[in-house]
Formats: C-alpha cells, structure tokens, sequence
C-alpha cells in the first residue's frame, strides 16, 4: 500500500534509526495509569475478545480482565514478551520493517493493539495483513492515550488532537482492506484528570480474505 493519502512526512518518525535498535532494552513499565487500564479491560470484555487472540505490538503486559484461552503477543522486545504472564506465543517482529505477520490466513478470532498504533509507519499495509490472519467476524481493537515515545509516534501523529487522533485510526481502516465501518469511543470522561483512552476498531468482513503478496 503507497501512503498518498497522508502529507509527505506524516507517516514518518523524529528518529528515523531502526526500530530494533529502539527497543533493544526492555521497558517493563505501564504506558497508562490505572484508569486507562481498566478501560481497556472493561472494552475487551464488551467486545466479548476471546478465543484465539494476537495483541499486536505488544509488550509485558496485556490489559484483560480475564486473559483469553490463548493469547499471542508479538512485539519488538523478546524479553518484555517472556515477562507476559498471559502469552501463550511469544513473536519478536519489528513490523514497521516487514508488516507481513507470521501466521496463516484466519488463524485468529480478534486481534488488540494497545497504545502503540502511533508507531506504525506502514499502517495501511500492517492493517491489511491483520485483516489477513483475524477469522470473519472478528474485531481488531486499537486503543491509544496522549503518552508516547515522541520521538519514535509519527509526525502526523505528534501534530494531531484527540479527535484527529481517532479519525487517523478510522483512516487507517478505511484504506486498508478486509475491514467494516469504523467504530470509535472515549472510554475516560472529557476533562478527565488522568491520562484519556480512546478506541477505534472495525470487524473483519465475511469476503474471502485479503492477499498481501
């Protein structure tokens, strides 16, 4: 997928080093308070995401109240993922370089990307490929707050409101394939004292699943 759609720039970083180099160490720490946490928790469980999971971009923790029957989390640092008390499956994989996932088409019945989406500098084509292993039906879930390794969310991103923020997601799922209408909350209350979640997610149509080469 070609990034026309967004200015030059918009989908770059401030520090354009690999990634890999980035994450070279791990960050056993939480990105969101408490709040936002259990904002996540409380969406997974109105969304019903169960059964066979894949937490993209993921790190030593996934936010479920109950952890589904089996949990894939595939990020950028092995140790962090090791330390994933609810992993089933660990996969290091640095997706801004290579988006392709490594599982078989419709391997999953929902997939969750906890703040981490303003990272993605080939979203269209990492969307794409999501929509590619997660079973007809089935949701992907971004949520995402104001934090972020400035250096390393993508210009468009920095620049960008709340509002803008969620319409960027819903963007990213319009333009990739294999994905229904959009859907997009605030899950803490405006003027919120601590850090707001916001989510964007959409189902996987029921047409034969997206080829991405």
């Amino acid at each position: 997928m070609d990034s026309d759609p967004f200015p030059p720039g918009f989908l770059e970083p401030a520090d354009g080093s690999p990634d890999v180099v980035f994450y070279s160490w791990p960050r056993l720490v939480t990105h969101i308070d408490d709040n936002a946490i259990d904002a996540v928790g409380a969406l997974y469980d109105e969304l019903r995401i169960v059964g066979d999971v894949l937490d993209l971009m993921s790190s030593w923790v996934s936010h479920f109240r109950v952890p589904p029957a089996r949990l894939t989390v595939l990020g950028m640092n092995a140790e962090e993922l090791d330390a994933n008390p609810s992993a089933a499956v660990r996969v290091v994989q640095d997706i801004n370089a290579n988006p392709r996932l490594p599982f078989a088409d419709s391997s999953f019945d929902a997939a969750v990307c906890c703040v981490s989406v303003d990272y993605l500098t080939r979203p269209v084509e990492v969307f794409t490929d999501v929509a590619r292993v997660v079973r007809p039906g089935g949701p992907y879930v971004c949520t995402f707050s104001s934090r972020c390794f400035p250096t390393k969310a993508v210009r468009g991103w920095l620049y960008a409101s709340e509002d803008q923020r969620g319409a960027i997601v819903e963007r990213y799922f319009d333009l990739a394939t294999g994905w229904g209408e959009p859907h997009r909350a605030r899950l803490t209350p405006p003027f919120h004292p601590g850090d707001p979640l916001l989510a964007v997610w959409a189902y996987r149509t029921t047409t034969a699943a997206p080829s991405t080469g």
